[in-house]
C-alpha cells in the first residue's frame, strides 16, 4: 500500500466517534496543561501513564499525541500573557510575544502563535507520514552492530550537551543504566542489583520512574521553587488578525517549518535550537527592524511555528528508530513498552494500523486545536488563577492512586517518592532527567544487541568497525561528545 492508502485507512480509524472524543479529550488536557506555568507534556503522559492498562493502546497514543500537540499550542499563552515560559521552547516566543501583549496586541499574538501552530503541525505531520518508509527501510538494513552503534549515538546526544551539563548529563544516563540492570538477566538467569527485595527481581517499572520523576519530582521542585508570578495581563479587544499581520506572518510561520521539523527529528536536536534560529532570521529578514524588541509579530509567529514543527520531528526517530529524542518521547516510549510494543523499523509492519492512526489523529487534532483555542482563549486565561498550592497537591494525589491501583504493591509506592526525591533533586541541582529514562529503556536493549553482536563475531569486537554504518554511527557519536570541548580548545588557542 502507498503512503497515501495507509493513511486514509488511518482516518478510517481515527475518525470513528470513539476515537474521536480521545482525540478531543487529548487536545483539550494538554492545552489545559500547556497553559499552566510549570507543567508541560511530559508530566502529563507520566500521570496518565497507568491507562495503559486498561485502555486500547490506538486510544491511548491518540490521547497521549493530543496532549503532546496541545501542550506546545498552550505553552504560548503564558509566554504571552504573563511572560512565564512553560518549557525551554516557549522562551523565545515570550520575547516578542509579551510585549505585543503589553502594546494592547495581546489577541494578534495569540493569534499568529495558533495559526502559526496549525500550518507546523500540519506540515511537520505529513513529514511524518512521508518520511517514514524510507527511513524505515534504511534501518532494515541494520544488524545487531548497526542497532548498538545507533543507541550509543543516542546515549552520547541526549546527555553530553554543551559545557558545565555534558557530565550532568551522562551521570543521569548512568542512574537510568543502573535501574534498567536490576532484576533477572534475560540471558544467564541471574539476579542483578535485587538488594534481596524480591519484588525487584522483575525490575523497576518504566510507569514508576516516569511518573516519579516527571510527575513526583517536577511538582516537588515547583513547590519548593518560591518565585514571583506575574499577574496575567487582560485580553482586551478580540483574538484575531489583521490584513498586515496575515501579511506579515506567513514567511516567516513557513521558515519556522522548515527550520523546526528537521532539527526535531535529529538526535537530541530539540525545540530550543530552530526557535531562536527562527527568531533571529525573522530579526535579520524583517522590513520593520525598529519593532524588534518592542513587539515584531514576526518574532511570535515565526519561533512559534519552530516549536510545533519541531515536536512533529521528535516522532520520526521514536516510530521509526525507536529512539526518543525528548522527554516527552521517552515518556511516550515508555508507553509503548507498556502495551509490549517495541518501536523501530518493525513497528510499521507489525502496528501498521495503530502508526496510521496515530498520524491521521494527529491531523484532525491539530485541526480540533486551531478551533479549540482562538474561540475559547478566554476560558484558557482563567486557569491562570487556580492556586498552586491545590494544583500541586492534585498532582501528587493522582500520581500516588495510579501507580498503586496498578499492583497495589508498598515497595512500588516506596520507589515512586524515592524516585520522585531523586527527581527534585536532579532538578534542584539542574541535571537533566530526560537521559535516565532513556538509559533505562535503551540500555538493557543496547546490552543484548552488543552480545548478539559479539556471538555473531565470536568475541571480535572489530565488527563495529568492519560494518561501515556501525562505524559511521560510533564516528559521529564520538565527535558529538568531543567535538564541542574540542572546538572550544581551538576558539581558546586562537584568541
Amino acid at each position: 500500500m502507498s503512503t497515501l492508502d495507509n493513511l486514509m485507512m488511518g482516518f478510517g480509524i481515527a475518525l470513528t466517534p470513539m476515537n474521536l472524543l480521545w482525540a478531543l479529550c487529548g487536545v483539550t488536557v494538554g492545552t489545559a496543561i500547556g497553559v499552566l506555568p510549570g507543567l508541560g507534556p511530559g508530566l502529563t503522559i507520566a500521570l496518565l501513564l497507568p491507562i495503559t492498562y486498561k485502555v486500547d493502546p490506538t486510544a491511548a497514543f491518540i490521547l497521549f499525541a493530543g496532549i503532546y500537540y496541545g501542550a506546545m499550542y498552550g505553552g504560548s499563552t503564558t509566554s504571552i500573557l504573563i511572560n512565564t515560559p512553560g518549557e525551554s521552547a516557549s522562551i523565545v516566543t515570550s520575547l516578542e510575544g509579551h510585549k505585543m501583549a503589553k502594546r494592547g496586541r495581546a489577541g494578534a499574538a495569540l493569534a499568529t502563535a495558533a495559526v502559526g501552530s496549525f500550518i507546523a503541525g500540519q506540515i511537520g505531520t505529513l513529514g511524518i507520514a512521508f518520511l517514514a518508509e524510507p527511513v524505515v527501510n534504511l534501518a532494515l538494513k541494520f544488524g545487531p552492530a548497526e542497532y548498538f552503534a545507533l543507541m550509543v549515538l543516542c546515549f552520547v546526544t541526549v546527555s553530553a550537551v554543551l559545557g558545565s551539563y555534558a557530565l550532568r548529563g551522562l551521570t543521569a544516563l548512568a542512574i537510568g543504566l543502573f535501574f534498567g540492570l536490576i532484576g533477572v538477566d534475560l540471558q544467564t538467569g541471574q539476579a542483578r542489583f535485587h538488594f534481596g527485595v524480591m519484588e525487584l527481581l522483575d525490575g523497576i517499572s518504566v510507569l514508576i520512574v516516569a511518573v516519579g520523576l516527571f510527575a513526583i519530582g517536577e511538582t516537588l521542585h515547583l513547590a519548593a521553587t518560591k518565585r514571583e508570578e506575574e499577574k496575567a495581563l487582560e485580553l482586551d479587544g478580540p483574538v484575531g488578525m489583521t490584513k498586515e499581520d496575515w501579511k506579515r506572518s506567513w514567511k516567516p510561520w513557513l521558515r519556522g517549518t522548515a527550520f523546526g521539523f528537521p532539527i526535531g527529528a535529529m538526535p537530541a536536536g530539540g525545540a530550543e535550537i530552530p526557535t531562536f534560529l527562527s527568531y533571529y532570521t525573522e530579526k535579520k529578514l524583517t522590513k520593520h527592524p525598529e519593532e524588534f524588541g518592542k513587539g515584531a509579530i514576526e518574532g511570535v509567529a515565526g519561533p512559534e511555528a519552530a516549536n510545533n514543527a519541531s515536536a512533529a520531528g521528535v516522532l520520526v526517530p521514536l516510530l521509526t528508530l525507536g529512539l526518543p529524542t525528548s522527554a516527552t518521547a521517552a515518556i511516550m516510549l515508555s508507553a509503548f513498552t507498556s502495551y509490549g510494543i517495541n518501536p523501530g523499523p518493525q513497528l510499521l509492519q507489525t502496528q501498521g494500523p495503530l502508526v496510521w492512526t496515530l498520524i491521521a489523529s494527529l491531523l484532525i487534532g491539530n485541526l480540533m486545536l486551531l478551533v479549540l483555542n482562538l474561540p475559547l482563549i478566554r476560558i484558557w486565561v482563567k486557569l491562570l488563577k487556580i492556586p498552586a498550592p491545590q494544583m500541586y497537591a492534585g498532582i501528587l494525589v493522582f500520581a500516588t492512586i495510579g501507580t498503586y491501583g496498578i499492583s497495589r504493591s508498598v515497595v512500588d509506592l516506596v520507589l515512586l517518592y524515592v524516585v520522585g526525591f531523586l527527581g527534585f533533586l536532579m532538578r534542584r541541582f539542574d541535571f537533566p532527567t530526560a537521559p535516565v529514562i532513556i538509559g533505562l529503556i535503551l540500555g538493557p536493549m543496547a546490552e543484548q544487541e552488543f552480545r548478539r553482536a559479539m556471538t555473531i563475531s565470536n568475541g571480535d569486537m572489530m565488527i563495529f568497525i568492519d560494518k561501515p554504518i556501525a562505524l559511521s554511527l560510533l564516528v559521529i557519536a564520538a565527535l558529538a561528545a568531543l567535538g564541542p570541548k574540542l572546538w572550544s580548545m581551538l576558539t581558546a588557542r586562537r584568541g
